[in-house]
């Protein structure tokens, strides 16, 4: 790959600051601007030389002598750095299509769905490191031995994406995924989500449809079987394309440890549990095996996978109480994550806390998708900031109102954090306690 100059307009996103570190490390000459960076973009940009020296956007950044322009989502169709970069003629790329050009030669492979991309993604791309593969990736979370979310190499014949239903760029809304081309599609579930986005579930659905319709002949979509309408969009015939289906791998759980029961090895201990995690296993075994890995080696691989940051992370334990915290914020991911916990402590009581965050889940009419979800929990709370209804610009919602949507009359709800930790230090009573924080934000910074 032959050196470049590289401008990011807005670089201080999860995904484009990764990008731009990683193609840093590749040689390249990399600047960019954003409006505002938070942590821990903005610490690991400075020590890279790579933190712009004023934030907000400047035209003067852009100069015929720049190679390339990757623009994120944060940035809006009338900035000054894309207004004049269309000017002067510039390539102007999403990071996907960016990523798409510079891994035209690899294979390339996509783990899109609703819920468990980023942990199968990363248990793939744990067990193609652990036999020392090479690979490149893009991963929406930070996994224990990897540097950054993003690699992009020359040599690599290999490219594993974590692909998203986001939309690519303020210049193309077609989710990013699409953008990829790839070989092998796994698609680990569809529970209506970013309503903001998708406003009908058949819209939401849709998107996955077009992804699996952009297989190309030889393409393989591997899919859980046990997803009613993945059954209708995988089932679909497709000139050329292998499905193939996954459900549950067969495990058990003894003294609060989880084993993958397998003929080739007998029991094989793993340090994730939970049945959504059993179904992400199936699913990364399928793919590892279409790369050329074989059981035996995914198998011994996966014992040593701790799992994704934010991903049913060990916060802290003592003799009385664990504490996990989980990026759960989807009502799918939130009845999943807290099954799982039930189900690895079954004797402990559970005090599942869901942080209402996201567009989707402040969203009045989009509620009701949380009924239920929490039903497993012993004590159960909700919590939201009305500051941040403010900031997404949305309508007020009522304590009665989130009881309601959730069905559950013992829910405690709270906007402020102090109160909420007081309300899950009172749960810990003596007895046996586990602590669920699910969110993608941080309960007001108690998380």
């Amino acid at each position: 790959m032959q050196p470049k100059s590289i401008h990011f307009i807005s670089i201080g996103g999860s995904a484009m600051h990764n990008l731009a570190l990683a193609l840093q490390q590749q040689g390249h000459s990399i600047t960019g601007s954003d409006d505002e960076i938070y942590e821990p973009s903005r610490s690991r940009l400075e020590r890279a030389g790579l933190l712009p020296a004023q934030m907000g956007w400047n035209p003067d950044h852009i100069h015929a002598g720049l190679d390339a322009v990757i623009l994120g989502m944060h940035a809006r169709k009338d900035n000054a750095e894309l207004l004049r970069a269309q000017e002067l003629g510039l390539p102007i790329y999403s990071y996907p299509e960016f990523i798409y050009e510079q891994s035209r030669h690899k294979q390339r492979v996509v783990i899109a769905g609703s819920h468990g991309k980023t942990t199968i993604t990363g248990m793939i791309l744990h067990v193609l490191r652990h036999h020392r593969r090479s690979f490149d990736y893009l991963v929406g979370a930070q996994l224990d031995g990897f540097d950054t979310m993003v690699q992009l190499t020359g040599e690599a014949p290999v490219l594993v994406v974590e692909g998203d239903e986001y939309g690519a760029s303020p210049l193309d809304p077609r989710p990013k995924f699409l953008f990829f081309q790839p070989h092998i599609v796994l698609i680990s579930g569809i529970a209506w989500d970013h309503v903001n986005i998708y406003p009908t579930y058949e819209q939401y659905v849709h998107q996955f449809e077009l992804l699996a319709d952009s297989l190309p002949k030889a393409g393989t979509i591997i899919f859980d079987d046990t997803d009613d309408m993945l059954d209708v969009i995988a089932l679909k015939e497709r000139e050329g394309v292998t499905r193939q289906p996954y459900d549950v791998h067969p495990y058990r759980i003894e003294n609060g440890k989880t084993f993958l029961k397998t003929k080739l090895l007998g029991d094989v201990p793993v340090l994730v549990f939970g049945e959504h995690n059993m179904k992400n296993i199936a699913g990364a075994l399928a793919v590892c095996e279409r790369l050329g890995i074989t059981e035996e080696q995914f198998y011994e691989a996966i014992q040593s996978f701790k799992g994704a940051a934010r991903r049913l992370e060990l916060v802290s334990q003592n003799e009385q109480t664990t504490v996990f915290r989980d990026f759960a914020h989807a009502p799918s991911k939130v009845e999943a994550t807290t099954a799982a916990v039930r189900q690895q402590f079954p004797r402990h009581k559970l005090v599942a806390c869901v942080e209402l965050h996201t567009f989707s889940s402040l969203n009045k009419a989009f509620l009701s998708q949380y009924r239920d979800k929490l039903d497993k929990a012993d004590a159960a709370a909700v919590f939201y900031s009305p500051h941040t209804l403010e900031m997404k610009r949305m309508e007020p919602i009522s304590a009665d109102e989130i009881v309601s949507a959730f069905d559950r009359p013992d829910l405690q709800v709270f906007t402020d954090p102090t109160q909420l930790k007081a309300f899950i230090d009172a749960q810990q009573n003596g007895l046996p306690t586990v602590v669920l924080m699910m969110s993608s934000g941080t309960f007001g910074g108690i998380v």
